[in-house]
C-alpha cells in the first residue's frame, strides 16, 4: 500500500537527506523550481534532528542512502548503473556506496537454515564459520559438508529483508510521485520508472533460487572456455533464502601484490578477463554483469574464478550482431559503417542524416583511437558513443546500458592488473571471430539451414499443394491463407537457393 502509512518513512528520508546535505543535491538534479527548493529546505530544518548522520567521508547522497539502510544502499547501487536516467554526475557519486553492513549473528543464520531446509545444521555441516562477507541482502559463511568433506560457501539472506524491502519500495514510489508533482522537469528522469526498475532488480536478487539457476546456466555456457572456473551449486542445500556453492580457493583480484608474488602473469590475466567477457556477451548473450575485483579470484592453476551471480545480463542475437559491428567498425575506423548499423537497427530515427551521424562518430573515435595503445579506453569510447546517440534521438536501451557499464568495470579491473593493456589488441580477435561466424558466409549458410528446418515444420498438406501446382491440376480453391503461404514458400526457396549459391561462391573466391 502506497499511502499515508508511509508518512513516517518519508519524514525520515527527508530529514536524513536534509542532515547530510543530500537534499540540496537531489533538488538540483531534478531541476526543481527555485521557490520549491527554498520551501522544501526551509521546511526540512525542524525535522533534520530526526535524520541519520551517515558516514561523513562519503558524498552527500551516498552518505544519506548508507545511513538509511540496506534497501537504500541497494537502490543507490542500481541508480549508479543508470546514468541515462539520473545523469553521469549523480551516477558517479553513487559509485562510492559500499555494500557492507554489520553481520547478523551466526545463530540466526543457522536457525534460518534449519527452518528453511528442515534439517539440523550439525547433521549436514561442520566447521561452520562466522560471517566472512556481508552485504545489503545477505552474508556469506564458510562450512564443510559433513558426509563429503567438501568446503562450501553458504550464503544466507538477512532476516526479514524481503518484508523490509517491500515497505521501503512502497515509500520509494511515494517519493517518486511527490518528485513528479513538485518538479515537472523531473519527469524526464522518469522517477516511477526508476523505482520500478529497482523493484525488478531486487525481486531477482532476493530469491537465491534464481541466482543458483543463473550460476548453473553460466557454468554450462562457459564449460568449454579455458582459463575460467565457475563453482558448482549444491542444489540440495539451496532455497529461496539460502544458496550453497562449492568453495573456491584463490587470490582475490583486489590483492595485486599477492598475485604478483605468487608468480601469476598479470598481463595475461587482464587480457583473458576482457576476452572472456566479450565472448560471453557476444557469443552467448549471457554475461556476468558485476565483475568487480571482489567477485573475481585466481586459483593456483591461474584460472579466473567468477563469484556472485546475482546480477547477470542478457542480449538477444540481433543486438549482439549490432554491438559487434559497432565495435568492429570503430576498431577499423569505419565510421560510416558504424553510422549505417545504427540506422539499420532502428536505434537512430530515420529522419536523421547518416552522414552527419558518421561525422559525429568520427569526432568520438578519432581522438581516442589516435592515442597511444596503452591509453585507448573502450569504456570512454562507449561513454562518448552514448552521448552522441542521445543527441541524435536514440532511445535508451537497458540491455546496452548494462553491457556498457560492465565493460567499464571490466576495463578498470584489467587496467588495475596491467595498466599498459592494449584494449583493441585484447578485443579484436574476439570481435573478428564473432563477425566471421555470425555475419559472414558461414552465417548465411547457417541461417539458410535454420530457415529450411523451420519450414519443414509447416503443415503436412503443403507438399501436396505444391505437387498439385506443378501438375496444373485444378482442385477446390484453397483458402486465401493457403495461397499466400504457398507463394511465400516458393519465393523463399528461390531466395534461399540464391543466397546459398552466393555464400558458396563467396567462400570459394574470398
Amino acid at each position: 500500500m502506497r499511502g499515508p502509512h508511509n508518512l513516517f518513512r518519508l519524514i525520515r528520508i527527508a530529514a536524513t537527506f536534509q542532515r547530510t546535505g543530500a537534499l540540496k543535491v537531489t533538488l538540483n538534479t531534478v531541476q526543481s523550481h527555485p521557490n520549491i527548493k527554498i520551501a522544501v529546505r526551509f521546511l526540512g530544518i525542524p525535522f533534520s534532528i530526526l535524520g541519520l548522520r551517515g558516514d561523513p567521508r562519503l558524498p552527500p547522497i551516498a552518505r544519506a542512502l548508507t545511513a538509511l539502510g540496506p534497501a537504500y544502499i541497494k537502490f543507490g547501487q542500481v541508480l549508479s548503473t543508470r546514468p541515462d536516467i539520473v545523469g553521469k554526475k549523480l551516477a558517479s557519486e553513487l559509485k562510492f556506496l559500499l555494500d557492507s553492513l554489520p553481520p547478523f549473528p551466526t545463530e540466526v543464520v543457522q536457525k534460518t537454515i534449519e527452518e528453511e531446509l528442515n534439517i539440523k545444521v550439525d547433521d549436514k555441516f561442520t566447521d561452520f564459520s562466522g560471517a566472512i562477507a556481508t552485504a545489503s541482502i545477505a552474508q556469506v559463511h564458510k562450512a564443510r559438508l559433513k558426509y563429503t568433506g567438501q568446503d562450501v560457501a553458504v550464503k544466507v539472506r538477512r532476516p526479514n529483508i524481503e518484508n523490509d524491502f517491500k515497505k521501503d519500495i512502497d515509500a520509494f514510489y511515494l517519493v517518486a510521485d511527490l518528485i513528479r508533482r513538485l518538479s515537472p522537469a523531473s519527469r524526464r528522469l522518469r522517477p516511477r520508472a526508476v523505482v520500478a526498475h529497482f523493484e525488478s532488480v531486487v525481486n531477482r536478487e532476493i530469491d537465491f533460487r534464481l541466482e543458483a539457476s543463473a550460476a548453473d546456466e553460466f557454468a554450462a555456457t562457459t564449460s568449454k572456455d579455458s582459463g575460467i572456473y565457475i563453482p558448482s551449486v549444491k542444489w540440495e542445500y539451496s532455497s529461496k533464502q539460502i544458496l550453497v556453492m562449492e568453495w573456491a580457493d584463490g587470490i582475490s583480484l583486489n590483492d595485486i601484490e599477492k598475485l604478483r608474488k605468487s608468480g601469476h602473469d598479470l598481463k595475461e590475466i587482464a587480457n583473458r578477463l576482457i576476452q572472456l567477457f566479450l565472448n560471453h556477451a557476444l557469443r552467448d548473450g549471457f554475461f556476468h554483469a558485476d565483475l568487480h575485483q571482489g567477485n573475481l579470484k585466481v586459483d593456483s592453476n591461474g584460472d579466473l574464478i567468477f563469484l556472485d551471480f546475482g546480477i547477470m545480463g542478457r542480449i538477444n542475437s540481433y543486438t549482439r550482431k549490432v554491438y559487434a559491428e559497432i565495435i568492429y567498425g570503430f576498431i577499423n575506423q569505419d565510421y560510416h559503417r558504424v553510422a549505417e548499423v545504427h540506422f539499420e537497427a532502428g536505434y537512430v530515427p530515420p529522419d536523421k542524416n547518416v552522414d552527419d551521424f558518421a561525422q559525429a562518430l568520427r569526432a568520438v573515435g578519432a581522438p581516442i583511437l589516435d592515442m597511444d595503445a596503452s591509453h585507448i579506453s573502450m569504456a570512454n569510447l562507449l561513454n562518448h558513443l552514448f552521448e552522441v546517440t542521445e543527441r541524435f534521438g536514440m532511445e535508451t536501451r537497458t540491455e546496452l546500458i548494462l553491457l556498457q557499464r560492465t565493460m567499464v568495470v571490466v576495463e578498470g579491473v584489467a587496467r588495475s592488473l596491467y595498466p599498459k593493456i592494449n584494449m583493441w589488441t585484447a578485443s579484436k580477435p574476439i570481435v573478428e571471430n564473432y563477425i566471421r561466424e555470425h555475419l559472414g558466409p558461414k552465417a548465411i549458410l547457417k541461417d539458410t539451414v535454420t530457415a529450411i528446418k523451420l519450414l519443414s515444420k509447416l503443415p503436412p498438406q503443403l507438399p501436396e499443394i505444391l505437387n498439385n501446382l506443378t501438375k496444373n491440376e485444378v482442385i477446390d480453391p484453397p483458402p486465401q491463407e493457403t495461397k499466400n503461404l504457398t507463394r511465400s514458400f516458393v519465393f523463399f526457396c528461390l531466395g534461399a537457393g540464391f543466397m546459398l549459391i552466393l555464400a558458396i561462391l563467396y567462400g570459394v573466391f574470398l
